[in-house]
């Protein structure tokens, strides 16, 4: 407990009987006894109250998430419903005229003589 083993406990023990005295012992260690009782009860109190505040707030953060993400769901989908409802995309880039790039023709086409 405090590193007091057999041989401290027996010494102090002693030195308690004959300080305190025997009468007056049984009563000093009944109130002791009582104490500590007393300070293990108060501290479980404290430590149970703590874990179910911890255990609150991680509801509350889980909750709290798991909100959020129900939002960014119902956003996206409500995007994808739109986009869906505009029809096709006119996003799409305008194709280029296709024009004939063989080196031997001139700028009007017609085949260069060397």
């Amino acid at each position: 407990m405090f590193g007091v083993g057999g041989p401290e406990l027996l010494i102090i023990c002693v030195v308690a009987l004959i300080v305190i005295g025997p009468k007056k012992l049984p009563e000093l260690l009944r109130s002791l006894g009582k104490g500590m009782a007393e300070f293990k009860r108060v501290s479980n109190d404290v430590k149970s109250t703590l874990d179910d505040e911890v255990k609150k707030a991680e509801t509350t953060a889980r909750k709290r998430e798991v909100d959020e993400e129900m939002e960014r769901r119902k956003a996206a989908k409500a995007e994808a419903e739109a986009a869906e409802a505009a029809g096709p995309a006119t996003d799409a880039p305008a194709q280029e005229p296709v024009t004939d790039t063989d080196p031997g023709k001139g700028a009007d086409g017609a085949k260069e003589s060397a």
